[in-house]
């Protein structure tokens, strides 16, 4: 029963968006009956694919009390095994439900988003029909990634969600920016992905088979976990965003703002670290590689928290903060607890999912994304503000909000590896990961506090809009996810919890006896947090517009990583695609036009020849005998 009900979890939302491809798209001005239909249609397919994988989510979070496992050969290459199965346990049923509850969030709240073109009064989105139908692919490829038993079904899913995140990017064609940030995300995501698939060859070959349990149990040798860890990790900087591969995921806010809430809450930046708590014995067994990600995860960590200080852009603003928070579930994993980095995964699907839609909320109701013209919404737009301030809370850490609760668990767990040396990583690596934290809580504080501010209090700057709470399809999941961003934190505090967000395959190391750390260690977090949020305030009261001074251009910039690597890659391989073409064109092309020309010049001289007068015909065929004959005398001669 609970193999079935894996099987069923990633099916559901994957035939809801087969389905849903096949509709027409709507008409683009309104008026048409058969544009309704297929509207209604997908809305049905979107929602009902979304709600029912909830339920069989919640079941199988139920039904599941332990490891297990379904699996049955699909193919087999000479002693190389590929099987079709999925691989269960309580980690698994929570990711899903955080998965399948944002999925539904996002379906239901793009009815309301989506309902209209740019052109509220004479253009329809008239491509909502595949619109919802990608959400659901999307959806279903990451729990395809949650339940898949085989590395081989794994990667299907993996990319599956980077070709939706491509299609639904760029779902608004006519904006400028979109076309270019789906293909800036789709090329940065791919380059991660070819280590991770040559890193899942590795790990195949090495065990003869791919199936997940047999790649764990299997003994490899030291260099090819080593290298497999690696390349491992350039797919998981892709997905997940980490430095130096992060530099797609802020110009992704170029797509519909539900789908930014999708992207960063429960899927495409999650799977990297689901990915790697799924094979986490792998990489404890090669401790160099969680080295690396300890290191890339603090440079992450301090990178976004740093960029989302001088954003404008209320959506940038979270984006970066996606990608510091990421640095914490990374830097989780590196000192040696996963179950911390899936707590603070959960939590933050439920506070970041929740502050994109009530942003969505804001840039509905005012018409812009640019902070410097929002302003004293508090007023006009309550029930967005307490739901914003619940959100911004919970992201900063404030108690008792859930991002409080498992953001002290990273902090607590990296404190541990430091001072004590519990985790799998050197010490040093705990010192670094838990420094940056530290910091990276002040810095938070700081931003979240920024944002809250500039939106919603002091004077309005757009005097003749009349902005207001969105009507109840929006406003709806967005106070329903209120209630997770405030009370998750809380579920640490039981034990079937935390013991369900343990991998039963992963040693347990002395940080990791529970999910909640309660002691005088959770008063550093609590001062660099009040640290940062005085500092705003005081930086408000002075003066709203300034902030950083000479610093705001470097943050904005987030340290001109774009341009190094457009420097760096971009421009490189542009002359190289260049020096390519001409090479085609040149030597390649004109080898073959060259031959070409020369044996239809060779066919006309011959032509010429063949049509020649009698006197010269028969003079060619007199000169040509006596060559012959003096050929024959010289040969004969030689001989």
């Amino acid at each position: 029963m609970t193999g079935l009900l894996g099987a069923l979890l990633p099916a559901v939302p994957l035939v809801a968006g087969l389905l849903g491809l096949l509709l027409p798209p709507a008409p683009r001005h309104g008026g048409s009956t058969g544009g309704d239909r297929a509207r209604t249609t997908a809305v049905t397919l979107g929602v009902t694919g979304a709600a029912g994988a909830l339920a069989l989510a919640v079941a199988l979070l139920i039904t599941v009390d332990g490891p297990t496992e379904t699996s049955r050969t699909w193919v087999d290459f000479g002693g190389l095994a590929v099987t079709l199965g999925v691989r269960l346990d309580g980690a698994a049923a929570l990711v899903a439900v955080a998965v399948t509850a944002v999925a539904l969030a996002v379906q239901v709240y793009s009815i309301g988003y989506l309902r209209r073109g740019p052109h509220d009064d004479v253009d329809v989105d008239h491509r909502y029909p595949p619109y919802a139908a990608q959400i659901s692919l999307f959806t279903g490829a990451m729990l395809l990634v949650v339940v898949a038993g085989d590395l081989i079904m794994l990667l299907v899913g993996w990319e599956v969600m980077g070709l939706c995140s491509y299609l639904l990017i760029a779902h608004d064609r006519r904006l400028a920016g979109a076309p270019a940030a789906a293909m800036k995300a789709f090329l940065v995501t791919r380059v991660g992905d070819v280590g991770f698939l040559l890193g899942i060859a590795l790990l195949g070959v090495s065990t003869g088979s791919f199936r997940i349990a047999d790649v764990l149990a299997h003994e490899h040798s030291g260099a090819t976990l080593t290298a497999a860890g690696l390349l491992l990790l350039a797919g998981v900087a892709g997905k997940s965003a980490q430095f130096p591969l992060h530099t797609w995921l802020p110009d992704a806010m170029a797509g519909p703002t539900p789908i930014s809430a999708l992207i960063h809450a429960a899927t495409m930046v999650a799977a990297g670290v689901y990915a790697v708590a799924r094979l986490y014995p792998l990489f404890t067994a090669a401790p160099v590689t969680l080295t690396v990600l300890g290191v890339l995860g603090a440079i992450t960590l301090l990178l976004g928290a740093l960029a989302a200080t001088a954003q404008d852009d209320i959506k940038r603003v979270l984006a970066w903060s996606t990608v510091s928070q990421l640095g914490y579930m990374t830097g989780a994993l590196a000192v040696g607890s996963p179950s911390a980095a899936l707590f603070h995964l959960l939590t933050h699907a439920a506070f970041k999912a929740l502050l994109f839609l009530a942003a969505g909320a804001v840039i509905h109701a005012v018409g812009t994304t640019l902070m410097s013209e929002m302003g004293g919404l508090r007023r006009s737009m309550p029930v967005t503000f307490w739901c914003t301030v619940v959100g911004l809370g919970a992201l900063a850490g404030v108690p008792p909000l859930a991002g409080f609760w498992s953001k002290d668990g990273v902090l607590a767990v990296a404190e541990s590896a430091a001072l004590e040396g519990t985790g799998p990583a050197p010490s040093w690596v705990g010192w670094i990961v838990w420094i940056a934290g530290l910091v990276g809580v002040a810095i938070t504080a700081w931003y979240a506090g920024r944002l809250l501010l500039r939106a919603f209090f002091g004077a309005p700057r757009l005097p003749l809009v009349r902005p207001h709470d969105p009507p109840a399809v929006l406003r709806w999941p967005v106070l329903l996810l209120a209630v997770p961003a405030a009370l998750l934190g809380l579920a640490g505090f039981v034990g079937a919890f935390a013991d369900r967000l343990r991998f039963p395959t992963v040693p347990v190391a002395g940080s990791e006896d529970g999910l909640v750390h309660l002691g005088s260690g959770v008063l550093l977090p609590l001062a660099f947090l009040l640290l940062g949020a005085a500092l705003v305030t005081l930086g408000w009261r002075r003066d709203p517009a300034a902030a950083l001074g000479p610093l705001r251009p470097v943050f904005a910039r987030a340290f001109r990583l774009d341009d190094v690597q457009h420097t760096l890659v971009v421009r490189p391989v542009r002359a190289l695609a260049r020096a390519a073409r001409t090479g085609d064109e040149v030597v390649v092309d004109g080898a073959v036009e060259g031959s070409g020309r020369a044996a239809s010049g060779l066919g006309a001289a011959l032509a010429t020849l063949h049509r020649a007068a009698l006197p010269r015909a028969a003079a060619g065929v007199l000169a040509g005998a006596l060559l012959i004959g003096l050929a024959a005398a010289v040969i004969g001669v030689v001989q």
